[in-house]
């Protein structure tokens, strides 16, 4: 073994190529920690200075961005190199809003009004409504991105008992998906995960992790038949400078009452796209669910999920020991499971895929166990928290006066 015995030596040593490889070297590590992203935050608003909920907010083509909470409130984060591209704002019902991300912060604005998109349905005869819905089914896969590509999201599921929530679980996803022509998820990583102390007395159990309920119960992924439904007009309104039906579907051989079982499509009468879906579903006199998904345009037009939540109720049985010692009415307690999905980021290069512990195992969202990465939870750019994801928030935190991030820190192991 040779040794270097002097600093004289030791420089002698280093020829031309290694002193110009470290001088690279510094400056790529200079230069890294030069890269530091910049927050993008505003509110957006109407006319009348109403907030704007679930508006898509980022640049389409490089597919980064985020949406609005009930607030209109949106925050997410960019790189320097990305100052010259556009900042976009998109919603049903409202024009397009576009500014360069450079001239956004210079101006240093905080609200950003959107102007009200003028519908011209009611001026012209529309084609069957049972028509219009056979023909956006039959172009889902034109119209959304069909090309596999990976879903960058948050997926929350907060369990309610008794009108409170007591427990709640995080994940961050890698999903693979081929779009809701597809009638499940390609592949799921879980990523990340964090939970909250669990303060429940029923445990009710879902059979698989919570975002296959999320694909199995969207309407565009069940392969639904426009015949099956009874279909009417519910209203006009706008996307991206395209005029929007809303139709509302009722199944024909429905049991039990059609007020609470139906459907709406929000179809764009010029490409036939679906850009949002409302769910609201009796199954029975023990449970109903309300779902909404909303769709954003990505630089071909093509439409990706955006945000989904949803809420399903059911009754859940208690010992009577339990319901002796919680004084409650009945060994069937109220409960429900409050669910939020935000898409943060899509990739859309597979050699970027990168899908972390795949997920095969079928069980609840909350018996997946994971090393609790803290740093993780506090560099992720999150949009702003949504009212939904608030009320289970708070309603938690008041059962010991425990913060939830504090709940995080104790009961998750790192």
């Amino acid at each position: 073994m040779f040794i270097l015995k002097t600093k004289k030596s030791f420089f002698r040593a280093i020829n031309f190529k290694q002193i110009l490889f470290f001088i690279f070297l510094l400056v790529s590590v200079s230069t890294s920690f030069a890269q530091k992203k910049i927050e993008i935050k505003g509110v957006v608003i109407d006319e009348f200075e109403n907030p704007i909920p679930y508006a898509a907010v980022g640049i389409p083509s490089k597919q980064i961005g985020t949406s609005t909470n009930d607030d209109g409130v949106f925050s997410f984060q960019i790189a320097p190199e990305n100052l010259a591209d556009i900042l976009e704002i998109s919603t049903i019902g409202f024009k397009t809003y576009k500014i360069k991300f450079q001239e956004y912060l210079d101006k240093k604005i905080e609200k950003i009004i959107l102007i009200e998109d003028v519908v011209t349905l009611a001026a012209i005869t529309l084609e069957k409504i049972d028509d219009i819905v056979k023909k956006a089914l039959k172009k889902v896969k034109k119209n959304t991105l069909s090309d596999k590509h990976q879903l960058n999201m948050v997926y929350r599921r907060s369990s309610v008992e008794n009108n409170q929530t007591r427990f709640i679980v995080e994940h961050y996803l890698n999903v693979l998906d081929y779009g809701p022509s597809d009638n499940r998820f390609d592949e799921i990583g879980l990523a990340e995960v964090r939970k909250s102390a669990d303060y429940r007395f029923a445990f009710k159990k879902q059979p698989v992790h919570a975002i296959h309920i999320m694909g199995q119960i969207n309407p565009l992924r069940q392969r639904i038949y426009e015949s099956d439904y009874n279909w009417v007009r519910d209203g006009d309104t706008s996307y991206d400078g395209e005029d929007v039906i809303i139709v509302k579907g009722t199944k024909k051989d429905q049991k039990v009452n059609k007020e609470n079982n139906w459907i709406k499509f929000y179809v764009g009468m010029d490409t036939y796209s679906i850009y949002k879906i409302d769910v609201s579903r009796h199954a029975n006199e023990f449970s109903n669910l309300k779902a909404f998904y909303i769709y954003k345009k990505d630089s071909n037009g093509k439409l990706v999920l955006s945000y989904h939540n949803r809420e399903a109720k059911f009754r859940t049985p208690v010992s009577a020991q339990k319901q002796k010692l919680l004084k409650l009415k009945s060994r069937n307690v109220q409960s429900s499971y409050r669910h939020e999905a935000i898409v943060l980021s899509i990739e859309t290069d597979k050699k970027k895929f990168d899908v972390k512990n795949t997920i095969y195992d079928r069980k609840d969202i909350g018996d997946y166990e994971a090393k609790y990465n803290a740093i993780f939870w506090q560099n992720i750019a999150l949009p702003p928290e949504t009212k939904f994801y608030k009320k289970s928030v708070k309603e938690l935190e008041s059962i010991y006066g425990v913060s939830l991030e504090e709940q995080f820190k104790l009961v998750n192991k790192e």
